[in-house]
């Protein structure tokens, strides 16, 4: 449904966007994920049409977004980060409008307008003024056009930016329900939505991707990690014989200490062979008490940290 193919944006002297590559199939619900400057909105700009590239190419749905920008805008649904809305028209106003501009036919369009109604939770309001909306029920109105023509490829930018807890929530929900329905590309900087509705990760920092694969994939390939074990037993005497058991160098601390227990960190250098068993056997071998042995996971906001603080890191020393 989307393919980049080295992507370029400059303004004047900065290169917002440095030859990036990916591609997006058919039903992915792909989470762009960046930090404030990255070039995530940039890049959906261009898909959209509404910026040209300064150099390689693009398509959605096999239109070049160049050559053929009106044919992408006819098959694409796309909420920006400040939510295009006329606030003096009311909401069914306001969707029949968009599905005029959009093309929708008149006899398509009452069963257009309703399907959009019923998946963004817009019944209660569709009578109601778009000025007296909240916040959340205004983010509902935009994802409402962004689908009132039942586009193939959904793009929205930031949309729960500003939004409280509970309506985060709402919204997040409703994502996940277009995401049955059309191929989807969610830019954002809020982990818990690419978490909870995403089949794919995209990281870009700086103009350059630097991951590409589901959440799964990424948190296997973060190195390090860590053990927490918590012993009953003399403490000098464990921790003495826990550092020898690891390679050199391992980093082994105390986390906490309870009236009849200590808590130990074992740091898990990248590479090191599993040591799950050989402490347990340990443990057990002195005759202590092994009350609690966990690995601790990495999870997408380590990897997402890890992969832009290097990125950063980089820049500054070259």
């Amino acid at each position: 449904m989307i393919e980049v193919e080295r992507l370029e944006k400059s303004y004047g002297f900065a290169r917002a966007l440095k030859g990036i590559s990916f591609s997006v199939q058919k039903g992915e619900v792909i989470g762009f994920l960046g930090p404030n400057g990255a070039g995530k909105s940039t890049t959906m700009k261009i898909l959209t049409g509404y910026l040209l590239p300064s150099g390689g190419r693009a398509s959605v749905a096999g239109h070049d977004v160049v050559e053929k920008s009106l044919a992408v805008r006819r098959c694409i649904g796309y909420l920006p980060e400040s939510t295009p809305l006329y606030g003096e028209m009311r909401v069914d106003e306001y969707l029949q409008f968009c599905a005029d501009i959009r093309g929708v036919s008149s006899a398509k369009q009452k069963s257009a307008i309703a399907r959009a109604v019923e998946l963004c939770g817009l019944q209660r309001v569709t009578g109601k003024n778009i000025v007296e909306l909240s916040k959340g029920y205004k983010q509902r109105v935009g994802l409402a056009q962004a689908i009132v023509h039942e586009p193939p490829v959904l793009f929205l930018d930031e949309p729960t930016s500003g939004l409280d807890p509970n309506q985060i929530v709402e919204v997040r929900k409703l994502i996940e329900r277009l995401g049955q329905e059309h191929t989807v590309v969610l830019s954002t900087h809020y982990l818990q939505e690419v978490e909870k509705s995403c089949t794919r990760v995209i990281i870009v920092n700086q103009g350059v991707i630097v991951a590409d694969g589901t959440q799964q994939q990424l948190v296997a390939a973060q190195p390090g990690g860590g053990l927490r074990l918590r012993v009953r037993g003399p403490e000098q005497n464990v921790l003495a014989q826990i550092c020898e058991l690891l390679p050199k160098g391992t980093p082994v601390t105390i986390d906490k200490r309870t009236a009849d227990a200590v808590d130990y960190r074992v740091d898990v250098a990248a590479g090191m062979a599993p040591i799950d068993e050989a402490l347990a056997r340990l443990v057990v071998k002195n005759g202590w008490d092994l009350l609690e042995l966990q690995r601790d996971r990495a999870t997408l906001e380590d990897v997402f940290r890890a992969l832009t603080l290097q990125v950063q890191q980089e820049a500054l020393h070259a």
